[in-house]
């Protein structure tokens, strides 16, 4: 997957393409319906099909100081882009600048003048433009204008859930990741370097890959059955895990922190970047008497999170022939 930063001096091979538009935050089902729309678009038409994003998010960008909400960074997108099979991926900079672009400009300069679009792919929520002046409305009216088609997605959902990024932020506020992923059609993930920490799992036993949560919606507090997704080159080595998201309160820890202990396996992980995904909830963040009481509860949250992670549903990554409400 070919992926572009700018909508100028676009490669000739990247223009003419059907491209879906949106934020595509977590890459839910909802979006994967967008996606698969332009695909099957541009499969008709003989072209490539693409994705045209914005980094960082909008919402991220007029209000920094909020909290974290993201549930996909550009790398966790850029990784379930490429499983879709997309030819191209364009993460535009979202600027001052790019924001006070009026609807038309955007169309013009950079569907256009940048990328030549045949069509246009969206999402019936997708607004545009300075001040959200453009809507879907506007947008065909501006396809009609300047030669390019437009197909408008309804909501996408299982019988009285709609599939939202909003819907995934609530299940994983509450611990409920296999629900999350039941939305999303494939495990929430998250993206990071592993830093130095304390060493202190190491001495008990249990030596965890620290990695912060910079920009991603903090999950319920606790200690989950994860996989965690070694880079190795092109590919990516997938290993069980147990890991804790917390302040680590037995220590009087004030910030928070995902400790990610690999199951059955051995090596210096440092200055590496994991992908964590987080398969199931196994208990609270507690407060122990002492490391003795510390130490019996993490063998007991391992065992669990190799129950879990036996099952073989737990070992697949695409869950969108799932159920969500059963």
């Amino acid at each position: 997957m070919r992926i572009l930063r700018d909508y100028q001096n676009v490669p000739e091979e990247c223009r003419g393409l059907v491209l879906a538009i949106g934020n595509f935050d977590g890459v839910h089902r909802g979006h994967q319906a967008v996606i698969a729309e332009a695909q099957e678009i541009a499969d008709r038409l003989g072209l490539a099909a693409g994705v045209l994003t914005f980094e960082p998010h909008s919402r991220e960008f007029f209000a920094p100081d909020a909290p974290p909400f993201r549930l996909s960074t550009l790398d966790t997108k850029a990784a379930h882009l490429k499983w879709l099979g997309l030819d191209v991926m364009v993460a535009l900079e979202f600027n001052l600048a790019f924001s006070q672009k009026s609807a038309e400009d955007f169309v013009r300069d950079v569907l256009v003048e940048g990328y030549n679009v045949a069509h246009v792919v969206v999402g019936y929520d997708f607004i545009f433009g300075h001040k959200r002046q453009g809507t879907t409305v506007v947008l065909a009216e501006l396809g009609k204008k300047y030669g390019f088609g437009v197909t408008v997605v309804e909501p996408v959902g299982e019988g009285t859930v709609i599939f939202s990024s909003t819907a995934i932020r609530e299940c994983l506020k509450a611990g409920d990741p296999g629900k999350a992923a039941l939305l999303l059609g494939h495990w929430w993930e998250i993206e990071g370097p592993v830093i130095e920490g304390d060493k202190r799992g190491r001495t008990i036993g249990f030596p965890t890959a620290n990695i912060p949560l910079v920009g991603y919606h903090h999950p319920k507090l606790g200690v989950y059955a994860v996989r965690v997704g070694l880079h190795r080159g092109t590919h990516v080595d997938w290993i069980d895990g147990v890991a804790n998201f917390g302040m680590r309160p037995t220590f009087d820890k004030k910030d928070v922190l995902l400790e990610v202990h690999l199951l059955d396996w051995s090596g210096d992980l440092y200055d590496q970047s994991l992908r964590v995904a987080f398969v199931d909830f196994i208990r609270p963040e507690m407060k122990f008497a002492g490391i003795e009481e510390l130490t019996a509860q993490i063998a007991e949250d391992v065992k669990k999170a190799r129950e879990i992670l036996a099952n073989p549903n737990n070992q697949q990554t695409k869950y969108a022939d799932k159920k969500v409400c059963s």
